[in-house]
């Protein structure tokens, strides 16, 4: 029988619970039963403002109807749980008793009203729900005053609303200060400020004793102090409650100040019952934000698809956002509360401006930040607090405006001979005197040189070369990563990590301009997936894609594509090399043995590529990436376990290793090789990374090259056992993934990195940056979210679409002449022109 898990709460959170348990499979093994309270499916709450301005609900709305069908979601709207037995393990509502087997509570929070005498006035509102909203608008209808109780987030939000619908309003607030969590008295103060000109009166240090009739008013708010305020309307937003009575009703942990009590595979006191989101309490923290949510909802649904690795270890509370117009940023301690740590503040009175950061005692490293009225500042201190990166010698720089960055090196080690295009053969000294000549672009290099014109491996090392010269001319370089993003590929990267950006859309709309290109597309699509890590073909990617992504395969010279599934290791049964060579007789392909230990079948037309990978799926085989930017081979000896001279196990490395590492998506293609002895007969010190094994542990290299340029591996540690190398080996991958330039090599990385080795060695052994714990985090994240792109595209009849040649029929492309082994040429057969047969006949 199929099994059931329930889902209480279809908020957002609940809502990217239910999306991740698709993409994690879930939906193949349970029945997801969603129970609402309320009539809307999960809408964003997040914008409610916006409804005061084109009251729709379609507009806030989260949920595709189709997808929640098409996966087997039941959903039940406007039906609220009850009860719930942890014993008999059912749920019950008004309607129906319902068993679980696993049971979500996602029931989010309740908006705190305070006590006050008079509070319950149906004048006096609340801002949670779309119902709430509806009301509020009804009350408005009749009211020119209105009063938001609260002066945080949320009550800030909701005066925008009030504002809106043209009512007078007023903020009242218990602190003495707007934002006291995020902001200083300073901050609050400059918030107040602005506020006020934008015609919102706040009043601070203000405790309501009593709401009774109002005399021009409907209602009259006195206070402590004696003073009062009338007002047609009151919203209380002071804060929020976990929602966590039915939990509590069922014998469910409870914190002392309520919660519902979670570890970090969010799992509660009760078997199979979970929290996540506002209802949920982790180490005795609540967090009110919906981005701790998702990462509860993520790591839930992978827990349940049995990735014990997959823990909720906490969030950053740090916000950025604009209220009432306003820009408003706030991380780590703001307040400045850490012991001996030093605060730095610029203040601009005439634009109403304030930032201040703060350091610890000996201004090394950055603990937190405020900035009011201007934000431009946030993503690269957010990036500094959260890496734990050195300060420069004079941190308030990081908040002074007009301060001037440093240059990046160039190629001026390379020597005018080096050959930088090894297909028309041009030098680093033919493209020097191009650049000379007013060739100024890789566009007009192209034109005079026909570098880079050919294979295009060299597209980022001719830049390079440009750019060295322009700065010795004296020219200004651009080094923006194209007419869109005035950021380089690792500015663009951090931003994207630090901003949580998913979409290109997203990256687009906060960091760039325009429509995007052919280089900009492609390079957000890796920083995306080196990120993210999410299935490349979503709707939303797909488009970003270079053809070889796009298809998940090599495109040949003759419009074919290259088949080269994943051999982990080169270590391959009998039972799957007749597999393959079943499908290469099948689909009459041609086969090669590769240098790094695979299987190449060439000649697969566009539509036989999901028939092909379908038979290879079943049979156990994965992708090999052999298309993408990322990890290609792990190249190993046969080792310990048959050579006399081996020392070691290189086999059950490699094939560790690969597994850790496959699908793992950088600027460029990654290689491996591990030798289990000194004879190397992996050739992996030719490797991006090379291990090779001794006497006393593993040897580990990188920055190799076989390519173009051929350049030796370098010794990175020796002597490592086999977690420490792969701790290294974590290290080094996302720090290269973060550090480097689109389309770069790690050996070009290598050469054009400031202190070389020694400062690689620094980095990833010594910690030089404090990032390691954060690197290796990166690291867990890719290795956990792994996926055989073929294999989830197969089970995708929408993704199949895009491997038919035509809209409307199967037939193939008669255009294409197809080359059997070694060049012979065959014309399609009248069926397979007409698409009644997919395969091609054996020769």
């Amino acid at each position: 029988m199929q099994k059931n898990i329930v889902v209480i709460g279809n908020g957002m959170v609940g809502h990217h619970y239910v999306m991740q348990a698709i993409q994690q499979g879930l939906t193949e093994h349970f029945t997801l039963h969603v129970f609402c309270a309320e009539a809307y499916p999960a809408y964003d709450r997040v914008q409610m403002s916006t409804y005061f301005e084109n009251p729709q609900i379609s507009q806030l709305n989260l949920v595709d109807l189709a997808a929640y069908q098409a996966a087997g979601i039941v959903l039940h709207l406007n039906e609220a749980v009850s009860a719930v037995d942890i014993v008999n393990k059912t749920v019950s509502s008004a309607q129906q008793t319902l068993s679980y087997d696993k049971l979500v509570f996602a029931t989010g929070s309740y908006p705190f009203v305070p006590p006050v005498p008079g509070h319950q006035h149906n004048h006096c509102l609340v801002y949670r729900t779309v119902d709430d909203l509806e009301a509020i608008m009804a009350t408005a209808k009749n009211s020119k005053v209105g009063v938001v109780v609260g002066g945080g987030l949320l009550g800030l939000e909701c005066a925008k609303a009030l504002k809106t619908l043209n009512l007078e309003t007023h903020v009242v607030e218990f602190a003495p200060q707007l934002m006291g969590v995020q902001l200083d008295p300073v901050g609050g103060e400059f918030l107040k400020q602005k506020i006020n000109d934008l015609g919102v009166k706040t009043h601070l240090s203000k405790s309501t004793k009593e709401i009774v009739p109002g005399t021009d008013h409907v209602l009259r708010m006195n206070f402590a102090d004696d003073t009062h305020l009338e007002t047609d309307m009151i919203v209380f937003s002071a804060g929020i409650r976990p929602e966590d009575s039915l939990a509590g009703q069922s014998g469910i942990a409870l914190g002392e100040r309520g919660g519902i009590v979670i570890n970090n595979h969010c799992q509660t006191s009760a078997e199979d019952v979970y929290a996540i989101g506002e209802c949920a309490l982790w180490d005795n923290k609540i967090f009110g934000l919906v981005a701790p949510g998702y990462t509860m909802a993520a790591t839930l649904a992978k827990h349940m698809a049995g990735d014990e690795t997959a823990a909720f270890v906490g969030a950053d509370m740090s916000t950025k956002l604009k209220l009432m117009g306003v820009d408003v940023g706030s991380l780590g301690d703001a307040q400045g509360r850490t012991p001996g740590a030093l605060s730095y503040t610029y203040v601009n009175p005439r634009t109403q401006v304030y930032k201040k950061i703060v350091t610890s005692a000996d201004s090394k490293l950055l603990l937190g930040a405020i900035l009011v009225g201007d934000t431009s500042d946030y993503s690269n201190l957010l990036q500094l607090y959260l890496n734990q990166m050195t300060l420069p010698n004079e941190p308030e720089g990081l908040i002074l405006p007009n301060v001037a960055g440093g240059m990046a090196l160039g190629v001026d080690a390379l020597p005018a001979t080096a050959q930088i295009c090894s297909c028309f053969s041009v030098s680093k000294a033919d493209i020097c005197a191009a650049v000379q000549n007013g060739a100024h672009d890789i566009t007009a290099i192209k034109a005079c040189t026909n570098a880079s014109t050919g294979c295009g491996g060299c597209a980022a090392l001719v830049k390079d070369v440009i750019n060295a010269e322009l700065t010795n001319l004296g020219v200004e370089v651009n080094n923006h990563l194209c007419e869109h993003f005035a950021f380089t590929r690792q500015e663009l990267y951090h931003l994207v990590r630090v901003d949580k950006l998913q979409t290109f859309n997203e990256v687009l709309l906060k960091h760039g301009k325009g429509h995007g290109c052919e280089i900009c597309k492609p390079a957000v699509a890796s920083i995306l997936a080196s990120c993210w890590n999410d299935y490349i073909l979503k709707p939303e990617l797909a488009g970003l894609q270079e053809t070889n992504d796009y298809y998940l395969g090599n495109l040949q010279k003759d419009g074919t594509y290259s088949v080269v599934p994943r051999i982990a290791g080169g270590e391959i049964t009998p039972d799957k090399l007749i597999v393959i060579g079943q499908v290469a007789k099948e689909f009459n392909l041609y086969t090669k043995i590769t240098g790094g230990q695979r299987v190449d079948l060439f000649g697969a037309r566009l539509e036989q590529l999901p028939a092909i990978w379908k038979i290879l799926v079943d049979a156990g085989f994965e992708t090999g990436h052999a298309y993408g930017k990322s990890l290609r081979t792990v190249k190993s000896c046969v080792g310990s376990t048959w050579c006399r001279y081996g020392v070691d196990d290189s086999v059950g490395l490699a094939i560790e290793l690969e597994n850790r590492y496959k699908g793992l998506r950088s600027p460029h293609k990654l290689k491996m090789g591990v030798s289990g002895c000194t004879r190397e007969c992996a050739e992996a010190q030719s490797k991006d990374v090379g291990i090779i094994a001794t006497e006393n542990g593993w040897n580990l290299y990188v920055c190799g090259n076989g390519g173009m340029r051929p350049r030796h591996a370098e010794l990175l540690a020796s002597d490592l056992d086999k977690a420490t190398l792969i701790k290294y080996i974590d290290r080094f991958y996302m720090f290269y993934i973060r550090t480097a330039d689109r389309l770069q090599r790690t050996s070009v990385w290598m050469e054009k990195m400031e202190g070389g080795m020694d400062y690689l060695k620094k980095v990833i052994i010594d910690d030089s940056l404090g990032l390691n714990q954060q690197l290796e985090d990166e690291m867990k994240l890719v290795v956990g979210t792994y996926q055989c792109e073929w294999k989830t595209t197969i089970g995708n009849p929408e993704a199949l679409k895009r491997f038919n040649h035509f809209i409307n029929s199967k037939a193939a492309d008669t255009a294409i002449q197809f080359t059997a082994e070694r060049g012979q040429i065959r014309p399609m057969t009248p069926a397979e022109k007409e698409g009644k047969i997919n395969v091609v006949e054996t020769l």
